[in-house]
């Protein structure tokens, strides 16, 4: 109770704010204090004050907070570990073709461990360098 007639008080001390700034012949700036003025008295009209202030001084609601907040971290430390544990793996295995492709054959997967073959000497080997760069990057 004592919240809404606050905020009530407030509403009626910014649309006074906003006659003067009228009466001085300022209209853009009355309105918008007269906008502003009316978000506390459409915040107790619609009962979002009385809400925010039962939320605000309930121990159940701090609870449920701290309850998802303890959720949020076991989240994120999981996924932490998670990530912690898959850079592990990747580094032993190594950044080879295993990694990019686990379930290939033993001659294909030969075949993409083997290094590649150094271009043949003339213009076509210089217009596929390009490509063959961004292939080995990103492992095919």
């Amino acid at each position: 109770m004592l919240a809404e007639t606050i905020f009530s008080a407030v509403s009626v001390a910014g649309l006074g704010i906003a006659a003067i700034t009228a009466y001085r012949k300022k209209y853009l700036s009355a309105t918008r204090i007269a906008a502003w003025a009316l978000v506390p008295l459409g915040l107790v009209m619609t009962g979002a004050v009385e809400w925010a202030f039962d939320t605000v001084f309930s121990p159940v609601a701090w609870a449920g907070f701290g309850v998802l907040g303890a959720a949020w971290l076991l989240l994120m430390t999981t996924r932490g570990v998670e990530r912690r544990r898959g850079g592990r793996k990747a580094a032993a295995a190594g950044a080879g073709p295993a990694a990019v492709a686990p379930g290939v054959s033993a001659p294909a997967r030969d075949a993409l461990a083997r290094p590649a073959r150094p271009a043949a000497q003339g213009g076509d080997a210089e217009d596929f360098s390009d490509i063959e760069a961004i292939l080995k990057k990103h492992g095919i």
